[in-house]
């Protein structure tokens, strides 16, 4: 029988993992259906900014993501420190973001005359919600279960949208999230869905590169992102004939562009609080995982 999500996440072992979702029956319900004709790529957008908006309210950091034409991409990781640093009046606030609550935690909210009793229930409703805020079943859930309202809605039907709950896979080093993020990132260039990350849509990497050249409008490292856009396409297009020749395009690659983090650029989207330290990202390279597959 499938393990619940709740005994295949351990904060011991990781605070990172790698999280997706798919549509019912594979179908382009984010993007422009080949069969009927339908277009439904605005529906990316909405998937992005619940994204973005849950990156705000839960102690989870969005590493990176991805929001393909029928399935999601999610590098997350739990902020277990930030939950617990949470007062009590942060936590009912955050939570009433997303959920009505109850009557008691909106008195507390707004600081209206509770007895013992009530204050007692309060703070046991405030604990589990504190939980709640670090759990990714919880932001899954809080993800996906508004899309799908909202997409039947629009399409005057009801049932399935996602095919499943969530798939999840922790990153247990250094190496395995570098390689992951390295994949999330390039994934709608390998599914030709754009030749460049920075032209790719409703994606992590489009928004840092942005951000990047806005903060950096005369800093060499434009054009290093420029140079790594080009390299990477010309890599991809070359990897695709064998295993050999995509080994090789990537030592040439990394070659080129060493990636090697500027003390100004914040690695992940939503800033975690937790980085990786950057020498350790630089001894453990993005394409170093790949080359030993």
């Amino acid at each position: 029988m499938p393990r619940p999500r709740k005994q295949q996440i351990s904060l011991d072992a990781t605070p990172y993992y790698h999280c997706t979702s798919r549509c019912v029956r594979r179908a382009f319900l984010c993007g422009l259906d080949a069969l009927t004709g339908n277009d439904y790529e605005h529906r990316r957008q909405w998937v992005e900014d619940r994204i973005v908006f849950l990156g705000e309210v839960f102690c989870i950091d969005i590493c990176a993501y991805a929001v393909m034409s029928n399935h999601h991409h999610l590098v997350l990781h739990i902020n277990a420190a930030e939950a617990h640093t949470l007062s009590d009046l942060e936590v009912a606030k955050r939570w009433h973001t997303l959920y009505k609550g109850t009557p008691l935690t909106q008195a507390f909210v707004k600081g209206g005359p509770l007895d013992d009793a009530q204050r007692q229930a309060v703070k046991e409703k405030l604990d589990q919600w504190r939980l709640e805020l670090a759990s990714i079943s919880r932001f899954m859930w809080a993800l996906n279960e508004p899309i799908a309202r909202r997409a039947n809605a629009e399409d005057h039907c009801t049932g399935r949208f996602w095919e499943s709950r969530f798939k999840s896979q922790a990153l247990l080093d250094e190496k395995a999230l570098a390689a992951c993020m390295a994949y999330v990132d390039l994934n709608p260039v390998r599914a030709k869905m754009a030749t460049t990350p920075e032209s790719s849509e409703h994606t992590s990497i489009k928004r840092r590169i942005e951000a990047l050249k806005v903060a950096h409008t005369h800093h060499p490292i434009r054009i290093h992102i420029q140079k790594l856009s080009r390299l990477q396409s010309k890599t991809h297009a070359r990897c695709q004939s064998s295993r050999i020749e995509k080994k090789t395009g990537l030592r040439e690659l990394r070659s080129h562009f060493p990636l090697t983090p500027h003390p100004a650029i914040n690695p992940t989207f939503l800033e975690p609080r937790e980085r990786l330290d950057s020498s350790e990202i630089q001894k453990n390279q993005i394409f170093h995982a790949k080359n030993k597959r």
